[in-house]
């Protein structure tokens, strides 16, 4: 054999060696698609009362829904949702995103709403009422989270042009009953709380549509497992009070079940 067959010789080892090593690592060395995870305390995990992923203020738990899903498809997460969360803070969760960003999850505008205020409100006993915050908050729904949804979507898009989006809705509250010691939620107020939920889900579906974004709406997958419910998925009055009014471990079970699919 002469020198020029040797060296075809040489370089046709050399690729089997390196085709069997290849297959022997699994056959890809490419990475895992990317997955950002925005939002606001019910996508970092308040409410699991275990925040070992990330014990900061942002208070991200691993049990989230975000941790769940990137396990279940493997997927590597960033992250960056924070409790207390309003859309100009989910404007700065934006650092990650990139052409090559596989998946994004968004859920705010419970807190832009003032939610948790209104909810401290109406748990109040007569004569205390909560007929004005709640006026206040759906007005904020209905004419001004509209346009700073548009924004955030925007710029989710802009910086995250090959990502599939989902955005990610809130359950109704309560199933008509409050059994907690210490509040005092009327019939009524129950109702119109739910209506805002209802009413915040509506507003976020239009956004994400006009958007093109997918929507996970999670009221029919909470009916029956709202604060009371059996099981119950969002814990009611709690302590710490942080805890409060926030879903649980399953219920953070139930949403990654919900999103799971919608990213698939």
């Amino acid at each position: 054999m002469g020198e020029s067959g040797r060296r075809m010789l040489r370089v046709g080892i050399a690729s089997v060696i390196a085709l069997a090593c290849f297959v022997a690592l699994g056959g890809t060395a490419q990475a895992a698609p990317a997955y950002t995870a925005l939002g606001d305390s019910y996508t970092s995990g308040v409410g699991t009362r275990v925040y070992a992923y990330d014990s900061s203020s942002c208070k991200r738990s691993n049990y989230a829904y975000p941790v769940l899903d990137s396990q279940r498809l493997g997927l590597t997460l960033t992250f960056a949702a924070c409790s207390g969360a309003r859309v100009p803070d989910v404007l700065n969760q934006l650092g990650s995103l990139n052409a090559n960003t596989a998946y994004v999850t968004v859920m705010v505008g419970g807190n832009d709403a003032g939610f948790a205020p209104v909810i401290t409100q109406c748990a109040k006993p007569a004569p205390y009422s909560c007929t004005s915050q709640l006026d206040a908050a759906q007005a904020y729904v209905r004419n001004t989270l509209p346009g700073t949804l548009d924004n955030l979507y925007d710029q989710i898009r802009s910086r995250a042009a090959n990502a599939k989006v989902v955005v990610v809705g809130y359950p109704r509250i309560f199933m008509g009953e409050d059994c907690n010691a210490g509040t005092f939620f009327s019939a009524s107020e129950m109702t119109r709380l739910n209506a805002t939920a209802d009413l915040l889900n509506s507003t976020i579906a239009a956004q994400a549509s006009a958007h093109g974004f997918g929507m996970v709406n999670p009221t029919q997958a909470f009916i029956g497992h709202a604060v009371c419910g059996n099981p119950e998925w969002l814990n009611g009055l709690s302590n710490p009070i942080g805890e409060s009014y926030h879903p649980n471990t399953r219920g953070q079970v139930g949403y990654a079940d919900l999103v799971e699919s919608a990213l698939r």
